[in-house]
């Protein structure tokens, strides 16, 4: 995934719903390109109830996610380790999980 993509991952796992946008203007009205609006300075909140988070609680968000998946796959490698371990082969394995 690249920056903004983790951006709006860790946004939208931060809050249920929509509640967050992309500004489509600058502070001097100017168009913000499409390839450019996903940034943390352009965050927009739509629900009056929640409150714009820091960067640093963001930033917080976007590591707990990258830890949690590296957790996934590092205990998908230990798993099929083990499998080789009691002696299955690869094609076993694959049978067994699919990957």
């Amino acid at each position: 995934m690249n920056k903004q993509q983790w951006l709006n991952f860790a946004l939208a796992a931060m809050h249920n719903g929509q509640w967050f946008g992309w500004r489509k203007k600058d502070d001097n009205e100017n168009k913000i390109p499409n390839d450019q609006r996903m940034t943390y300075e352009n965050i927009i909140v739509h629900d009056s109830s929640i409150t714009k988070p820091t960067e640093d609680e963001v930033n917080a968000k976007i590591q707990e996610i990258k830890d949690a998946e590296e957790n996934v796959e590092t205990k998908k490698a230990s798993g099929k380790q083990k499998l080789k371990d009691l002696g299955l082969d690869d094609d076993e394995i694959q049978a067994l999980i699919g990957v």
